[in-house]
């Protein structure tokens, strides 16, 4: 899970880079399985990635349209 906070006047244009540069960067990976995108009314964007093992990192995004750099969280499925 990638979390990233924009400025609010830049949260267009970062939406914009992830999904045009960021996310497409990764889904070539041939461990990628899927990737979804999810905004929030307080200017942030997540991204949940599916991998087969060995996730790669998204890019760093360009810095001018974030308002706090992104966070990172590797999480397992759990057997249940």
């Amino acid at each position: 899970m990638w979390e990233v906070k924009a400025y609010p006047k830049d949260f267009p244009a970062l939406l914009t880079w992830v999904c045009e540069t960021a996310v497409p960067e990764v889904e070539v990976h041939p461990l990628h399985i899927s990737s979804e995108v999810f905004s929030s009314t307080d200017h942030r964007l997540v991204v949940i990635s599916k991998w087969r093992s060995n996730p790669l990192p998204l890019p760093d995004p360009p810095a001018e349209l974030v308002a706090r750099s992104p966070h990172v969280w590797d999480f397992s499925p759990v057997d249940r």
